[in-house]
């Protein structure tokens, strides 16, 4: 498989200014793999220690700071060789290990000619602690599941995937393109982005075997639940976890704590939906009162949607069946469109720096489904899971805040153009909004 994140990590390799890395991004969604296959590409060797697999490794980073002497102790009982600059050192499964995480600060300060980075699947958990943290001296990096573009080169669709790199302007695009990229699109809701779920798919064709991995992730990441440290808000993670199908199923998909239990209140589940979101399994999205800058200046925080990590566990754990695939457009529209609008939000996240948000009021009733700060610009986004494309809202956004809005983008069904102020994007360019806002703001 291809992972965009090689190229970031070769940028990190070749900066005057790194620090050892720390790559977060939830289990099982390929940050090994990416770290080894980095290491085969562009070192001459690699050393992997797993904190998990092999507990002593621990004891190297409690009796001493000294990175020399923790490194000759690493080398003499792996046997494995590390040579400044040629080796790349990986810390694996770090998040229950607060000295390892701690000692980055020590390889930053005296051994910079070290390339090390650490992976573990609960780091956000792990980082949220102040005592573990080597403050300004790592450098961070987050991983993601595969994107659409991602899916269709593992997919053996090399040529799809670079017409999408090459679209230069706002037209049409070609039936010969479209039709095929609309199909691949179906078939990435069904499978989502976990490395496992994709290659059930790309190498075996297998949709039980799919589904069965899907399946075993999901399982995974409720076993996880167990590692909070108070046993009592186990439960509370698993209820809100187990209602994000039905907060989202809704109309409005404002997250309702009712739905997760009734009675339920807010600071009895908050730290557990924290937990959550630190944990990186869920996106937690405010409400904004108005296309301010900076945009988090303007959150309603009692007001909040959640979308899962990824569009195919969120079906799996939906339970919709595979087969809607073949049922023309129904796998968009389903679910009130839930499934469009989790994989609009995944393909933005990576290309912005912050958070997205949404907006909405409620008499008369209105809601633009995400805000983006583009440098020093909001636009509001609205998808659109049929081709049924009349926007009130963003007609509404438009109206109550003239002088703030350049530009306003649909995903639709559709086919790309630009509509006076209304850039229109097909749902399979969700993952080159970035780039087709910045050609429709030139034009």
């Amino acid at each position: 498989m291809e992972r965009f994140i090689l190229s970031e990590l070769l940028k990190w390799k070749n900066s005057p200014y790194r620090k050892p890395l720390i790559l977060k991004g939830v289990r099982q969604v390929g940050k090994t793999w990416a770290l080894k296959e980095f290491g085969r590409r562009y070192y001459e060797n690699t050393a992997y220690f797993n904190f998990d697999e092999n507990e002593e490794f621990k004891q190297f980073f409690e009796t001493t700071k000294d990175v020399n002497r923790i490194l000759q102790n690493l080398m003499l009982t792996s046997g494995q060789k590390i040579v400044p600059e040629k080796t790349l050192i990986i810390f694996d499964e770090v998040q229950d290990c607060p000295n390892v995480i701690n000692s980055m600060k020590y390889f930053c300060e005296n051994a910079p000619q070290y390339h090390i980075a650490c992976a573990g699947s609960l780091l956000g958990i792990a980082l949220a602690k102040p005592s573990s943290f080597p403050v300004g001296k790592v450098n961070f990096m987050q991983m993601d599941p595969m994107t659409f573009s991602e899916f269709l080169l593992a997919n053996g669709n090399e040529n799809l995937a670079a017409y999408l790199e090459s679209v230069d302007s706002i037209e049409p695009i070609p039936d010969a393109f479209f039709n095929p990229l609309y199909e691949k699109l179906k078939m990435y809701y069904i499978t989502g982005g976990m490395p496992e779920s994709v290659l059930m798919w790309t190498e075996a064709r297998d949709v039980s075997a799919m589904q069965e991995a899907l399946l075993g992730i999901l399982n995974a990441y409720e076993r996880d639940f167990a590692k909070h440290p108070h046993v009592s808000e186990f439960p509370k993670i698993s209820m809100i976890w187990k209602s994000i199908p039905s907060q989202l199923a809704r109309e409005n998909k404002k997250f309702i704590y009712k739905v997760v239990k009734e009675r339920a209140r807010a600071r009895e589940y908050e730290d557990a939906l924290q937990w959550l979101v630190d944990a990186g399994l869920v996106h937690k999205i405010f409400r904004s009162t108005s296309p301010g800058l900076p945009i988090a200046a303007y959150d309603d925080l009692s007001a909040f949607k959640i979308y899962l990590a990824d569009v195919g566990l969120l079906r799996r754990m939906a339970q919709l069946a595979p087969t809607a695939f073949a049922e023309g457009s129904r796998l968009f529209t389903e679910f009130k469109g839930a499934l469009t609008e989790n994989y609009v939000l995944q393909a933005l996240i990576p290309q912005y720096e912050v958070v997205p948000r949404y907006w909405s009021q409620s008499n008369p009733p209105y809601e633009v489904d995400f805000l983006i700060q583009r440098e020093n610009d909001i636009f509001p986004i609205e998808v659109k899971s049929e081709t049924n494309i009349a926007s009130k809202s963003l007609k509404k956004f438009k109206e109550l805040f003239p002088d703030q809005v350049k530009l306003r983008i649909r995903f639709s069904l559709e086919n790309l153009k630009l509509d006076g102020d209304v850039l229109n994007l097909p749902l399979f360019l969700a993952d080159q909004t970035d780039r087709l806002i910045g050609l429709a703001l030139k034009q």
